[in-house]
């Protein structure tokens, strides 16, 4: 039925069928079911990230509805206590705790073959990396603060394709010139 090949095309693809004036709860959970039944239960994002990519594209919000839905569902989230605030991303030196931390995570749920915990850490990290994105692209930081967010978000794109290799990596990323030169030696917390 859909024609949509990506998640994100298929979004919009249920958006747009939809064919609605503004988006609010209804719309987010017809979404969420064509999200599920083509990619899986796994794939589907909270309403927070669904609301955010159609906004991006032009729709008008009932966010007080949606609000509403992501309230109404985090009430029955046991992974927020582990989650809520593992990821402080406004430094270099807090960034790289907290990916480590989040990674300690990552290798819990592993253990316990968690799928939903690993689908809840990745869904925070993908949510942190475009955050920091659009904050490396924001003419109204300096550009201090754009470079390290452009760096956590490279940062974050590598944990997130091979976090097993992530402490390596970010081991020689620190010791290589470029990174010298543009932030020093991270001094321990």
């Amino acid at each position: 039925m859909w024609k949509a090949h990506t998640k994100d095309d298929l979004i919009i693809e249920v958006w747009e069928k939809l064919d609605c004036e503004s988006v609010g709860a209804g719309e987010i959970e017809s979404i969420e079911i064509a999200v599920e039944g083509r990619f899986g239960k796994a794939a589907v994002q909270s309403p927070m990230v669904i609301a955010r990519r159609l906004a991006d594209e032009g729709a008008e919000l009932r966010h007080s509805e949606i609000m509403e839905l992501y309230v109404r569902r985090a009430e029955h989230r046991p992974y927020d206590a582990a989650l809520r605030n593992a990821l402080k991303l406004n430094d270099l030196r807090s960034a790289l705790t907290s990916i480590k931390d989040i990674e300690n995570i990552r290798r819990k749920y592993v253990a316990e073959n968690d799928k939903e915990g690993l689908r809840q850490v990745r869904e925070i990290v993908v949510e942190q990396r475009q955050r920091l994105a659009e904050r490396s692209n924001d003419s109204r930081s300096d550009d201090v603060d754009r470079q390290v967010a452009m760096e956590i978000a490279e940062w974050l794109s590598h944990w997130l394709q091979t976090p097993t290799l992530f402490a390596d990596w970010v081991e020689m990323r620190q010791r290589s010139k470029d990174f010298l030169e543009r932030f020093g030696k991270i001094k321990s917390g």
